[in-house]
């Protein structure tokens, strides 16, 4: 009976895995729609480019401002609940963000959307935890990857809207509606019961148990008495700058690819769209890849490999830079960080000591902090030194996980 469970999860546990990969697609796809719309909200609105980029900050700003109530908000509604709550709510402010008349109405909207995508974002990866929890082997990253296809989906369906001519008003609401429809279909399917109450585990998890703790510096932490506490706080400290150092990087690729490969490298306007494109591909694959790698080598091993191969790759990119060597050092980065985000979200919602959702809420929240100090810090120290110097943080970041990957999962699950 424990292999069957292995091998073949019951129906419940493959439902609502197909019931979570709906709620990351969605929520990749929802924002992906307005994207690429914002030159054309900045040309109806007609506002400068300073005024342009402290309104698009305010998404970010929003995230950031509610990301800590998802944690109460999970334990009280349930972390399915919330997940598609958001999602309609998110949807709501980018069709407001797209009718809006005035910059400070759409800089409003931004924000409201950026706090709901926050709350959907912990709600989503909590369901999809305990999803994984039955499973009893790494399923996360491919929830990732499943946003990362919403992404795309999501900008082309905005091409689509544009190419047919589709007003900004009409897009965004069809959108919305198809959206958020497919998120209230997928909650039927989602665990019940409230998030705090423990998981029928598969047979890795019972197995692990049975045999002691692993060699984890959360599980260690138990045994430590007293100093639990500071050294939880610790852990805690060196995952969320783990998964800053992922968002770090994606950042860098979305923001100064394209313009480092145009400016620096002399490149087409085609070919420098390469590098993001490039970056992006890249972390879709390690993702996609990703569980099997952790399965088989653990947590630890994983992140360590992927700081290396980011460290190494831009690095080399950066000292010796050419056209192709640099599209692949951005490929390198974006292959090396795909899986530091859900690692990060994985071992913080197991941390012994704190509230349910608690642990996650926290990565979540300030992981964000990369997407909105990234763009200024780059572009200050760009202006002084170059953008080839700015871009340095991509193997900092890089250098960083490895020191720090020490508080993952050491040992892979035994399939």
């Amino acid at each position: 009976m424990t292999v069957d469970t292995e091998t073949r999860p019951l129906p419940a546990a493959r439902h609502a895995r197909a019931a979570v990969a709906v709620l990351f697609f969605t929520n990749g796809a929802l924002f992906a729609n307005l994207l690429p719309r914002y030159p054309q909200i900045k040309e109806d609105l007609a506002i400068g480019n300073g005024a342009y980029g402290l309104a698009v900050a305010a998404f970010p700003a929003g995230a950031i401002t509610a990301g800590l109530a998802a944690g109460l908000l999970i334990r009280r509604m349930g972390s399915a609940r919330v997940a598609v709550l958001g999602t309609l709510l998110t949807g709501a402010g980018i069709l407001a963000a797209g009718l809006a008349p005035s910059v400070a109405l759409f800089a409003t909207a931004l924000f409201l959307a950026g706090a709901m995508d926050a709350l959907t974002d912990v709600a989503q990866n909590a369901h999809g935890l305990r999803v994984q929890r039955l499973y009893g082997r790494s399923i996360l990253n491919s929830f990732h990857a499943v946003w990362s296809i919403g992404a795309v989906t999501g900008g082309l369906m905005a091409a689509g809207a544009m190419s047919l001519g589709l007003s900004l008003g009409v897009h965004l609401a069809v959108s919305a509606v198809v959206l958020v429809a497919a998120a209230g279909a997928a909650l039927r399917f989602c665990l019940p019961g409230p998030d705090n109450e423990p998981e029928e585990t598969g047979p890795e998890e019972t197995g692990r148990k049975e045999t002691g703790p692993e060699e984890t510096g959360p599980e260690r932490l138990t045994a430590e008495g007293a100093r639990g506490t500071s050294r939880v706080g610790v852990v805690l400290a060196a995952l969320v700058l783990i998964a800053t150092a992922g968002t770090l990087v994606e950042d860098a690729g979305n923001s100064w690819a394209a313009l480092y490969l145009s400016d620096a490298l002399h490149a087409s306007a085609a070919l420098a769209a390469s590098g993001f494109i490039a970056l992006v591909g890249a972390q879709f694959i390690g993702r996609l890849i990703g569980d099997r790698l952790v399965d088989r080598f653990g947590q630890r091993a994983v992140a360590r490999a992927g700081g290396l191969i980011t460290a190494v790759g831009m690095g080399l990119a950066l000292a010796v830079p050419t056209l192709p060597g640099t599209i692949l050092g951005f490929a390198l980065a974006g292959f090396g960080v795909a899986t530091l985000v859900p690692a990060a979200m994985h071992e913080a919602d197991a941390l012994p000591g704190l509230k349910p959702g608690s642990g996650l809420t926290i990565v979540s929240w300030l992981m964000r902090l990369g997407f909105l100090l990234s763009p200024p810090i780059v572009g200050q120290v760009a202006d002084a030194a170059g953008l080839r110097t700015g871009l340095l943080v991509i193997p900092a970041a890089g250098v960083l996980v490895v020191l720090l990957a020490g508080v993952l999962q050491a040992r892979p699950r035994r399939d």
